[in-house]
This record gives C-alpha cells, structure tokens and sequence, in this order.
C-alpha cells in the first residue's frame, strides 16, 4: 500500500491544503483533455503522412516506363502504398484510442461531482477552523493588550477606579479567549479528522487517475510499437525484392518484354541467295546435257517418233531433280550426275 503522502503533507498554518488539493482534482480532468487532444495532434500528423505515401507510391507509376530499369519502380510502389496503408492503420488505432480517452474524462466530471458532494463537511470544516483561528488570534491580542495595560497602570500609580476599569477589561478579554481557545480545540479535532480522510480520498482518486493515464499511455506506446513492426516488415520486404531483383532478371525482363525476335534475318538471306545461284547453275548444265544428249541421239535414232520419246523422257529425269533443288534440297547435284551419266550410256 501506497505511503500516505497527502495526509502529511497539506496542513499548514493557513490550513489551504484542502485548497490546493481540491484544484490538483479539478487539474486531473485537464490533463485528461490535453492527452487527447495531443493523440488527436499525433493521429494528424500521421495521416497527413499516410496521404503524402499514398501520393508518392502514385507518382511512382507516372515515371517513365522504358529501359531495364523500369520494373524497380513496381517494387518502390508496393512498398510505399503498404507504408501508407501502416500510417493510415495507426490513424485508425489512435482515432479509436481518443474516443476511450474522452469516456474516461466524461467518467472523471461524473466522479468529480459525486467528490464535491462527499467533502462539503471537509470544505465547511477547513472555513470554521480558519474563521476560528482568525478569531482566537484577535482575542489574543486583545487578552495581550489588556493584561499589558493593566500591568502599566499598576507600576504608574494609577487611581484605584482606573485600575478596577482596566481588571475589568483584562478579566473580560481573558474569558473571551478562554472560550476561543475552547472553541478552537473543537474546530481543531473535527478538520483534523475530516481533513485526514479528504486527503486521502484525494490520495485515491489521484492514484486511481494516474493509474489509468498510464494504461492510456501504454496502449498509446502499444499501438506506435505494433505499426512500427509492420513498418519493419515492409522495409525488410522491400530489401528482400530488391536483394531479388538482380541486374541479370532485369535484362531479362526487358528482352522478353521488349525483345524483336530471336530468328536473324541476315542467315535466312544468305541461304536463299545460296539456293538462287545453285538453282540457275544447275538448270544451266541440265539444258547444256539435254543438248548434248539430243544432239547423240539424232545421229544414233533413225526413227523420229522414238527420238521425241526419248527428249521427253530426258526432260522429266532433269526436271525433278530442279524441282528437288528449289525445295533446298543439298543432294540435288549428286541426284543429277547419277541419272546423266546413264543416260548417256544409254544413248
């Protein structure tokens, strides 16, 4: 159990520590509304932030799209629009923190009335016992004044009627403080007692209310803790895509995305001119032959009908070989030499 510090320490000779502690009470509701009102600053900064994330995580699609290096700004996007969202969730967090922070003042009036009500005796017991003291200090001096006056007329050789008269006064202002000092031993007990139970009820509820700041702060440290872990998380994700994201992947990407083909014009034009030249040479030596050929076969064949067989035959022997040629086919030559030279033979 907690020392009673506000019992010991509010009395004095003014008797104002009821005072002081009723307004550190009324202080306690304040310092309620400028915690939240300090939340409700922070929340604003926050998402004042979260709106400038969300707006550059935007501005990261509008940069330009070309060159390798083109995908690097989807990995800033995703990582600015996650720590904007983890700004706009604390935000979120801190809004519903306000609304339990005002419960708890909306609490603290109520308590703070129901309070007033229990320490009026306390109130009405510190004005007796000032009031009271008030007037047993005038009486005193007044007992004081009286007994000196008295004491002087006696050495000065007074008449005897002026010192009746001032044995009088003295005798009347002793019993008037006779009764103050009475009254004040009353007074006296009964603030003490109340005083010591108001000092520490308000003891109670500053502990109580102190206690309960705290649990508003906690959370509150809670809360930033939680978000700046996930802010962890996105910054150790957006290292890891970035550790990812090789220079190799990147022109990669950019041939596949990018790339005009893998086929290369200049073979495919080589070859063709190749096939060209072969094709024309070749049909220039199958026509020369078929000459020749005819040309023997002439002077050999009497019969023309048998010689006509014969050029018509030659020329499908050539022609398909030609026709194999124009297909790309490399054995053409060879194809040609083996069906000439029995021809020849033949004829």
């Amino acid at each position: 159990m907690m020392m009673a510090y506000f019992v010991e320490s509010f009395w004095g000779e003014r008797n104002n520590g009821f005072d002081v502690l009723y307004h550190n009470m009324k202080h306690g509701h304040l310092s309620t509304k400028e915690l939240a009102d300090f939340i409700r600053e922070r929340a604003t900064i926050e998402e004042a932030y979260s709106r400038s994330m969300t707006k550059l995580a935007k501005s990261a699609s509008n940069y330009t799209q070309l060159g390798t290096f083109a995908p690097v700004w989807d990995v800033f996007k995703t990582s600015t629009e996650k720590l904007a969202s983890c700004h706009l969730d604390l935000v979120r967090r801190l809004q519903e923190l306000i609304k339990e922070v005002h419960k708890y003042g909306d609490e603290q009036i109520k308590a703070y009335k129901k309070t007033k009500e229990e320490v009026s005796g306390t109130l009405e017991a510190v004005q007796n016992i000032q009031s009271i003291t008030q007037a047993l200090q005038k009486s005193k001096e007044n007992y004081n004044a009286k007994c000196l006056e008295q004491e002087r007329l006696k050495k000065e050789g007074a008449t005897p009627r002026e010192i009746d008269k001032a044995t009088v006064k003295s005798k009347k202002a002793t019993d008037t403080y006779k009764l103050y000092v009475e009254k004040y031993a009353t007074v006296k007990s009964d603030f003490e007692q109340k005083m010591t139970e108001t000092a520490q009820k308000f003891q109670d509820i500053e502990e109580t209310h102190l206690l309960h700041m705290k649990e508003i702060i906690e959370s509150f440290s809670n809360t930033i803790k939680d978000i700046h872990l996930q802010i962890g998380e996105v910054h150790e994700e957006f290292i890891n895509n970035m550790t990812n994201t090789t220079v190799e992947s990147l022109i990669q990407k950019f041939a596949e995305s990018k790339g005009t083909g893998k086929e290369r014009p200049e073979l495919e034009s080589s070859r063709k001119y190749e096939l060209m030249f072969l094709q024309d040479f070749f049909f220039s030596e199958i026509v020369r032959i078929i000459h020749t050929v005819c040309e023997e076969a002439i002077e050999s064949i009497s019969c023309p009908q048998l010689l006509l067989v014969s050029h018509h035959w030659l020329l499908h022997i050539f022609l398909v070989p030609l026709i194999l040629l124009d297909t790309g086919n490399n054995s053409v030559l060879l194809n040609l030499r083996n069906v000439i030279h029995p021809v020849q033979l033949k004829g």
